[in-house]
């Protein structure tokens, strides 16, 4: 079981989502490492991928401003399959009205008694991201490459595999015959809900379902030695890309001022906004829709802010042990240990 593929399967929860990055026990709590999952603030419908205990299959649930769980396979709502969120992404917005119908007259248990999984935990298409969406970021970047370019006219877009799908409190595994300079990015996450081509920046809004927290890790060595340098090698390692722990719908979160942190055992290693962001939602999903058909349930990551630790001096890297905490204020953090694939 050396393999970084052997790792995940070894840690996946006994479901039958086998594309699923498991904890090392399917029975730890939500909270992960030892803290407390952060409790939810504020009206704002949540939506999650959950297992009740080790035994259950995944379900669909709604996590209430007062912390408990309403299970969506116990209370049904027409069109939607209760196992899997993509189908209440297109079921549209009647669906959406049913489920916080439900969430207000439901009960179930405490989040932190249940295992909260990546929102949508098995993607049928790649993570689609942004490079380079945050000045400051970019300029750290060329200090490090020793470059003085131009920043693009356009947005920068690559992919991250279906396999860096991670849980918001499972491990990311580290294998140092992988790589040992594997980095953190906080990012933005845009949930696709209405699909389309040649979207335009004015209707484009009006495509998306919701946001969530997603960190693009990365493995610096990789993309910046290997492979010619492009970067979906790097970006795209089995486990690196833990997402959530929830996805808030678009009409309940004004995501154009939110603060992006990320913590390495408590430490603050970026800080910013997304109020930063260079090119703003509209204008990402505009560009990446032309002549490039977009669908429901498709993620976009949509950059990071400066504070990589590539770019500090010296270098910085998770290490085994390591906590990385990834948060947007208002939406929600995620927590992942890194740990070591068994040898």
């Amino acid at each position: 079981m050396s393999t970084r593929r052997d790792f995940l399967h070894l840690t996946a929860a006994a479901t039958a989502v086998g594309a699923l990055v498991g904890s090392a026990s399917a029975q730890a709590p939500a909270s992960g490492p030892g803290h407390p999952i952060p409790p939810p603030s504020g009206e704002a419908l949540r939506l999650v991928t959950f297992a009740p205990d080790a035994g259950s299959t995944p379900r669909l649930g709604v996590v209430r401003s007062d912390g408990r769980v309403v299970d969506l396979t116990q209370v049904g709502v027409p069109g939607v399959d209760p196992a899997q969120m993509v189908s209440l992404i297109t079921a549209g917005p009647a669906a959406l009205d049913a489920v916080r119908r439900a969430a207000a007259a439901g009960d179930g248990p405490q989040v932190e008694t249940v295992r909260l999984l990546a929102p949508i935990p098995a993607p049928t298409r790649n993570i689609y991201a942004v490079g380079w969406n945050y000045l400051e970021h970019f300029a750290e970047g060329q200090a490090v490459r020793g470059t003085n370019a131009e920043y693009p006219a356009h947005p920068v877009f690559f992919t991250k595999g279906v396999n860096t799908i991670n849980g918001p409190y499972d491990p990311i595994p580290y294998d140092a015959s992988v790589s040992t300079a594997i980095d953190w990015e906080v990012e933005l996450a845009v949930i696709i809900g209405t699909g389309g081509r040649n979207i335009t920046e004015a209707d484009a809004m009006a495509h998306v379902f919701g946001y969530s927290v997603i960190n693009d890790t990365t493995a610096r060595d990789m993309q910046i030695k290997l492979h010619g340098g492009q970067w979906f090698k790097g970006k795209s390692l089995d486990g690196y890309g833990p997402i959530g722990p929830w996805i808030v719908p678009a009409s309940d979160l004004d995501f154009s001022n939110l603060r992006l942190l990320t913590r390495v055992n408590g430490v603050v290693k970026q800080d910013a906004s997304t109020a930063q962001m260079y090119f703003k939602v509209a204008r990402i999903i505009a560009e990446l829709s032309h002549g490039l058909t977009l669908v429901p349930g498709d993620i976009i990551a949509t950059g990071t802010p400066p504070g990589i630790g590539n770019a500090r001096k010296p270098p910085e890297f998770l290490k085994p042990g390591d906590v990385m905490e990834t948060e947007i204020v208002g939406l929600g953090t995620l927590r992942n240990v890194i740990q070591a694939v068994p040898a």
